[in-house]
């Protein structure tokens, strides 16, 4: 999967990019919160990869699903990787796609938009439209979004003994800065 995005990065973004056409991820952040009616379950990663070329208002990120920290016990972390998302199978999620708006991004202002991709999760790619507000002050900018995600359409079970701790539809947070590839 890796190999994917990064191959997506290098040969789309790369390979037709004017000056100043690609931005890149500079700093970035992704929380999940699962709030189920025994437990609340969050986790964070800083560990955002990605870009977006402006011409065409292609995007790809990429999150190593390793990378999630703050859950409330070790035990909890570890069956976060090890029976839900499987990061030895699936380490990395990735979202592919395209800006929908026809906005120049590049220039100073504020941007309510939406990105259409393939959202992959644990292995299972679904099309999705997100809304993202994007903040621009022409040298860098910050786009962040908060979404849903359903368990069961990203194949991901929940025994029976544990559906009272984790919620069937988790809630997502991404904050991400961008500066220009030099």
């Amino acid at each position: 999967m890796n190999y994917l995005i990064y191959s997506y990065l290098f040969f789309f973004l790369y390979g037709t990019a004017l000056t100043g056409d690609i931005w890149m991820v500079n700093t970035g952040s992704a929380r999940f919160l699962s709030d189920a009616p025994l437990e609340r379950i969050e986790a964070e990663t800083k560990m955002v990869k990605g870009a977006l070329k402006l011409s065409d208002r292609t995007f790809a990120f990429s999150i190593e699903n390793q990378t999630f920290n703050g859950f409330n016990s070790p035990l909890q972390q570890e069956h976060f990787f090890e029976n839900y998302i499987e990061t030895h199978k699936f380490p990395a999620s990735t979202f592919v796609g395209q800006i929908i708006e026809q906005v120049d991004l590049s220039k100073p202002g504020e941007y309510d938009v939406r990105a259409k991709g393939k959202l992959n999760i644990h292995g299972v790619s679904k099309e999705r439209i997100i809304k993202v507000r994007v903040i621009s002050d022409g040298q860098k900018m910050n786009a962040q979004s908060v979404f849903s995600v359903l368990l069961d359409e990203h194949g991901i079970g929940i025994p029976k003994i544990v559906q009272q701790k984790i919620s069937s539809e988790i809630q997502v947070w991404v904050n991400l800065e961008f500066l220009p590839k030099e």
